[in-house]
């Protein structure tokens, strides 16, 4: 994959299954994160092993791609992106799309640019897959991530709402 001049140190390839382990790595600084936020919903200690089995489903499935950064040979962040199809039916057309379900920039990767080249490799798979528009979510807590995804170009499409009871 070609890159900007800017983001030259940074290479991207897809996951594969034995990048399970490396992909439960990357996302335990997120997962911290959420987990203190939102405590209610996420586990503040996952065991690591069954961490990995959930990202190896993950690159089981045929519906999904994992792009893994890397920065001077070091791991440093990974996208993984979920293609959709939906049949039309009376109230909805038929689309493809895809979703950026995970992004996650190492800490000492921070603001070097693996983010937006992690999004562009989403977003050429997602092309060349032949969708029509790239979604992703953040929780409304991570100012900072919606900030990034504003930057990035994504825009409100609809906004979740919770109330506890």
């Amino acid at each position: 994959m070609t890159l900007s001049p800017r983001l030259s140190s940074v290479v991207i390839r897809l996951a594969t299954a034995a990048d399970a382990g490396l992909l439960a790595q990357l996302n335990d600084f997120v997962h911290a994160g959420h987990a203190q936020n939102r405590p209610d919903i996420f586990r503040s200690d996952p065991d690591p092993g069954e961490v990995a089995a959930i990202f190896a489903e993950h690159l089981a499935g045929a519906d999904r791609q994992v792009f893994i950064a890397s920065m001077s040979d070091r791991p440093a962040g990974y996208a993984m992106m979920l293609l959709v199809e939906r049949p039309g039916d009376a109230l909805m057309r038929p689309r493809n799309f895809a979703v950026l379900e995970h992004l996650a920039v190492a800490p000492t990767a921070l603001r070097a640019g693996v983010g937006t080249a992690l999004v562009e490799a989403v977003r050429t798979a997602a092309r060349n897959a032949g969708c029509s528009r790239l979604l992703t979510d953040v929780w409304d807590f991570n100012q900072d991530a919606a900030a990034f995804y504003r930057a990035a170009g994504f825009t409100p499409m609809r906004h979740a709402l919770e109330q506890p009871l």
